[in-house]
């Protein structure tokens, strides 16, 4: 046996062993492998979404049903509130116009109110006549001072004077459900809502 061979020859085979062992190694452990290297090789054919980007859209669409769910069935709840205000607004300032001008003013509700109707443009060009109202699939009655109750079915004027009076009178606005009554008081014009 030769010793310089020999020391080379068991040398290089463990140098060899010990080369397949640490491959080997790596082979079977994945976490002996760089971070780099595990992060490409798995997310490289994956195309998925990440938990913050799912957590995101379910609160835009939590955030959306809130905001729309509530409002999908009551929309002719919120067209007849918005009726009872235009009557409401048009009854305040045909009193305001009254007092301030010194003259009549009259606010007029139609039950119905077609282009074609005698009366339209006239009824518009008085200059007594501040403004109109029309139903919008909203009932209107009238309650004069004497108790006496008539459903609208063409159209009603309220006229007040420059002393603070008015002809006076109850409306009754109803639709489905709903009912608001407005008390226009015939000695001071003020108003006054009820919703029942």
């Amino acid at each position: 046996m030769n010793s310089s061979t020999t020391p080379m020859a068991g040398n290089s085979h463990c140098f060899h062993m010990v080369r397949t062992v640490s491959e080997a190694a790596k082979a079977m452990t994945p976490i002996s492998v760089s971070r780099d290297a595990y992060l490409k090789s798995s997310y490289s054919g994956s195309a998925g979404f990440t938990l913050l980007e799912l957590m995101v859209v379910l609160t835009i669409i939590g955030m959306a049903s809130i905001l729309i769910a509530p409002n999908v069935g009551n929309f002719e709840s919120r067209t007849f509130s918005a009726q009872v205000r235009h009557a409401t607004s048009l009854l305040n300032y045909a009193r305001r116009i009254a007092v301030v001008q010194g003259q009549p003013s009259t606010a007029t509700f139609y039950a119905v109110l077609k282009e074609g109707d005698p009366g339209f443009e006239d009824e518009n060009r008085r200059g007594n006549n501040i403004g109109i109202w029309e139903s919008n699939a909203a009932t209107l009655r009238f309650r004069d001072s004497t108790d006496r109750e008539t459903d609208i079915e063409d159209r009603i004027g309220i006229t007040f004077y420059p002393e603070g009076g008015s002809t006076g009178g109850t409306l009754i606005f109803s639709l489905e459900d709903q009912i608001v009554t407005v008390v226009v008081d015939p000695f001071t014009g003020r108003l006054s809502t009820e919703y029942e």
